[in-house]
């Protein structure tokens, strides 16, 4: 995974007033979510502001980003755990981190990347991409930027699962029965398919 360094300060009020007031001034309330916990052993989190313009580079992104979080000269490193943005204006609310270290296993949404030229797109079917991302679990040093799939030998009417990916040092978190890509019959290679047909009786 790429990593990119966003700068922060620490946040002591919490009141949903002063969160407004955040941003209005620019700035996107987060917190970050460790191995520190409270009481019933419930997570703690540690509270801290962002500049929407530091975090809009890893929201607005397709690509998945490990975070080197600068809060004040304390240093994390984290992934984006949860998003909260408004139903209404779709802006950017709230951004919840999760800290990670190299030694512990993380389970994260890796985009797929389709590599080739389908079989049966060039027997006139339509290859769609079912799922944008597949779930992986392994330490973040092991993840990549992408999941490459190779499609060229898939057919009209074969589809790639979950369960068929292998992957060095990667663990598949998403259910081995999700379909990942399909490739569609078509007007044009219904047509064909006749023509052959006919042709060959």
């Amino acid at each position: 995974m790429k990593e990119i360094v966003i700068k922060a300060q620490n946040r002591s009020d919490l009141g949903k007033k002063a969160s407004k007031q955040l941003r209005k001034e620019g700035f996107v309330p987060c917190n970050l979510y460790g191995e520190a916990r409270g009481e019933n052993n419930l997570p703690v989190a540690k509270a801290f502001q962002a500049e929407f313009t530091e975090l809009r580079k890893i929201v607005y992104t397709p690509h998945i980003y490990l975070v080197a979080i600068d809060i004040e000269g304390e240093k994390h490193t984290a992934i984006i755990k949860e998003l909260q943005f408004h139903p209404v204006t779709d802006a950017l609310l709230h951004v919840d981190f999760y800290e990670v270290h190299e030694d512990k296993p993380i389970t994260i949404g890796v985009p797929v990347k389709l590599n080739g030229l389908a079989q049966g797109v060039r027997d006139g079917g339509r290859l769609s991409l079912i799922v944008r991302k597949v779930d992986v679990t392994a330490k973040y040093t092991d993840i990549p930027e992408t999941l490459d799939i190779d499609v060229t030998n898939l057919t009209i009417g074969k589809s790639i699962k979950v369960g068929e990916l292998n992957f060095p040092g990667l663990e598949m978190a998403t259910s081995k029965e999700v379909v990942v890509c399909t490739i569609k019959a078509t007007r044009k290679s219904n047509a064909a398919a006749q023509a052959a047909e006919e042709a060959a009786e």
